[in-house]
């Protein structure tokens, strides 16, 4: 599935791409063209997204019979994600995006698959192994956000990323709600219900990998690279401003790197918790999925208009709204009543949409901060440090909730995210300096 580096250089160099170089408007049409199938793929790869973390911990609570390990399946998929983050950024580096993207997807529907099986037979060992492969698919579902944005103009990059973001809201709000579904057709199967999930996640995550690999012609990253070439003239005379927009360019990587970082942590560590806390209050798998399915929702179905408000109002703006509206999430999740399934709606609700601000100002400050020389790969090592961040989370979140309470890690998650706010204060009062030296 994935191409030699001689076929690759051969479409960096053919004439189809030439004639996009040379052609503004044929330029345009191909940037269009790139956000269609990104969200064509991103639709599917919601859907799988979803799976793992709609019942990743309640199969892991079932095999293991205790809530101190409900956190290791988001931590296995997280630090999947990582693993998969670094090799996806690097193989888009170096082959274009088309084979970093599908390569990940399929990867992810692989462990999907391992992930039924080990829940058919009873194998801890298989669905650990199997949810670290299966992390590929939530890595590649991130770093897709990128793709749309590799021909997109500095005023169009935040919605470029909100376009490739809320195609993921289709599939990823489906999947949650067909856990019933998908439940009963596994055991129509011999399989335990909860691995129906996964069932699904192995066909979205194929299929959304199949149509990068076929459909993503050309690669909108070599064409990116192609035109940095061409305008290299250009930047001549320019040298003696270098050091400074090097600078500059470094702190943007820093700061969006953080915030990223931080909504994630906070973001997994509540999410993963909150279907345990839900089961042990009486609430059956309908109702969780529910949840669930309305807090990916709002990860994603905001993204449009999140994506022209960064673009507008400011990567700095939107980045303080998202630490406040995860407090917001941490408060409400801390305090509302157990017995009403709204509060747990209204909680994951503003943690999604927090996470959400946070996502797409962080990536927009990783952008304006790269060239597409060095885009791919840098985008995938600070996606490395996302997963981590959330597999910490994840693994601390059962820990903190089996030694003090879901209330107490909700308060914790809240006043974590208000660093965001300094960081990016850091960065207005450096970048000022830098313009009025």
């Amino acid at each position: 599935m994935v191409l030699n580096q001689e076929d690759n250089s051969s479409e960096y160099n053919n004439p189809i791409v030439q004639q996009y170089l040379n052609s503004p408007e044929k330029l345009k049409q191909l940037h269009r063209r790139t956000l269609f199938i990104v969200v064509l793929s991103q639709i599917f790869g919601g859907a799988g997204l979803a799976a793992g973390i709609t019942v990743g911990a309640l199969i892991a609570q079932n095999m293991l019979g205790s809530d101190s390990y409900a956190g290791i399946p988001s931590a296995l998929l997280t630090f999947g994600s990582a693993g998969a983050a670094m090799l996806v950024g690097r193989l888009s580096q170096r082959f274009g995006r088309r084979t970093g993207l599908a390569s990940g997807f399929l990867a992810g529907g692989a462990g999907a698959v391992g992930v039924v099986m080990a829940a058919a037979i009873d194998s801890v060992l298989l669905l650990f192994a199997s949810l670290l492969i299966y992390g590929s698919g939530s890595a590649t579902n991130l770093q897709a956000r990128y793709a749309g944005t590799d021909l997109a103009d500095f005023n169009q990059r935040a919605t470029a990323i909100s376009i490739a973001m809320v195609s993921t809201t289709f599939g990823a709000v489906a999947g949650p709600n067909l856990v019933n579904v998908m439940g009963e057709f596994a055991k129509s199967m011999g399989v335990p219900s909860l691995a129906g999930p996964f069932i699904l996640g192995a066909f979205a995550y194929t299929l959304a990998g199949f149509i990068l690999l076929i459909l993503l012609r050309p690669d909108p990253l070599l064409v990116a690279k192609a035109m940095e070439d061409m305008n290299k003239d250009e930047r001549v005379g320019i040298a003696n401003t270098e050091s400074n927009h090097h600078a500059k360019n470094q702190r943007g990587i820093v700061v969006g790197a953080l915030i990223m970082v931080l909504t994630q942590m906070v973001m997994v560590a509540i999410m993963t918790m909150t279907p345990v806390q839900m089961r042990h209050h009486g609430y059956d798998l309908r109702e969780i999925g529910l949840v669930i399915g309305i807090h990916i929702g709002s990860m994603y179905l905001p993204s449009l208009i999140t994506g022209i408000l960064v673009d507008r109002l400011g990567r700095t703006v939107m980045a303080i709204a998202s630490g406040t509206t995860l407090l917001a999430a941490g408060i409400v999740a801390a305090v509302a009543p157990v017995e009403s399934m709204a509060g747990f709606i209204v909680a994951l609700a503003l943690l999604g949409i927090g996470w959400n601000f946070g996502l797409i100002s962080g990536t927009a400050l990783i952008i304006d901060s790269t060239t597409a020389s060095t885009r791919a790969k840098l985008q995938g090592s600070v996606d490395v440090f996302i997963s981590l961040s959330g597999a910490s989370g994840g693994a601390l979140s059962g820990l903190i909730v089996a030694h003090s309470s879901y209330p107490a890690l909700s308060i914790a998650g809240g006043i974590l995210s208000l660093v965001i706010i300094p960081v990016v204060f850091w960065l207005w009062s450096k970048n000022k300096n830098v313009q009025a030296g």
